[in-house]
């Protein structure tokens, strides 16, 4: 195993308690879990500006980016990179992939919002200051989740990076009251008493796969305090149902209509997007790609293998 850290970006680590993992506990059961067999990757902890930090995977500067959902943390892509790098030897990417603002070491805004448009600039800064700092290729392709899929949109809207494609996952410009069940996950307890706790509530609210993944991401989204309480690392913890992101749909479709990159959908079946908002993706964009995966929201953990499979096929190919 071999990890390579930067001597010029290394950021400086949130100081966990012996209780907490440390960034890269995780990888090698990441990497058995997808048959992702052979050495791990290389994979550093960077900050690209004072307010996003990233994990840069691989040795080259990354020709992907991407970027995670509310309440998650840039952890969360782990097995999908794993299983990616593993299946596309012939064309090794290297991928950068951020935390956004107020999640994982990303620090918190003091104004408590996180709706797309009020990100976007801190996320387009950071995206700057990687392709200035050689972490990042001109040109690269974004993909991004629910949250920061919107992101994605809205950098295009403002011109505020420069990339050539957009990956959807499982994100269309929804109306306010999509992400209710996850509102509601969100407006319980600022503090728990274990990991377990919370590995228990999510499990009633009917998040995650296995039981052993779930327990990984809710180890990699926490930390604890010097009391021995469990708190999430992401800001909308302590902020709860109020916390969720305001999102102004409407002055997204526009973007999806004349986005002059190339913009493709990665849906899970059991799906946020609906039936209408998806056919009125299809007749603005009529020659993207829209492909759909069994599992839930995040199919980056519910469904890494096969959604390492979808970005292959995308962005893999000659040209693509």
């Amino acid at each position: 195993m071999r990890w390579s850290w930067s001597a010029a970006r290394v950021s400086t680590l949130m100081r966990m308690s012996s209780a907490d993992p440390d960034d890269f506990a995780f990888l090698a059961a990441d990497a058995a879990a997808v048959g992702a067999d052979g050495p791990l990757p290389p994979v550093t902890r960077v900050s690209l500006t004072d307010e996003v930090s990233a994990l840069s995977w691989g040795d080259a500067p990354a020709t992907v980016a991407l970027a995670h959902g509310a309440a998650l943390n840039a952890h969360t892509w782990d097995a999908t990179l794993l299983a990616w790098l593993a299946g596309s030897p012939a064309s090794p990417h290297g991928l950068l992939a951020i935390d956004l603002p107020g999640h994982g070491d990303s620090p918190w805004r003091d104004d408590g919002v996180y709706a797309p448009d009020r990100i976007a600039p801190a996320v387009g800064d950071a995206l700057a200051a990687a392709v200035g700092d050689g972490l990042l290729a001109p040109g690269f392709t974004l993909i991004g989740h629910s949250l920061g899929g919107l992101t994605g949109l809205e950098l295009l809207r403002t011109g505020r990076a420069s990339f050539r494609r957009l990956v959807l996952v499982d994100i269309l410009p929804l109306p306010p009251d999509a992400a209710r069940t996850v509102a509601a996950f969100l407006d319980g307890p600022a503090s728990f008493a274990s990991r377990a706790e919370i590995v228990e509530r999510a499990l009633a609210f009917g998040f995650g796969g296995a039981r052993d993944a779930l327990e990984r991401g809710v180890a990699l989204n926490t930390r604890t305090t010097p009391d021995g309480r469990v708190v999430w690392k992401h800001h909308l913890g302590q902020l709860g149902a109020r916390g969720m992101p305001p999102i102004d749909a409407e002055a997204l479709w526009p973007v999806v209509a004349s986005a002059p990159v190339g913009l493709d959908l990665v849906l899970a079946e059991q799906s946020l997007v609906d039936g209408p908002t998806l056919r009125r993706f299809e007749e603005l964009r009529p020659e993207s790609s829209v492909q759909r995966l069994a599992g839930g929201h995040n199919l980056q953990e519910d469904a890494p293998g096969p959604l390492a499979a979808v970005f292959a096929s995308l962005l893999d190919a000659p040209n693509a």
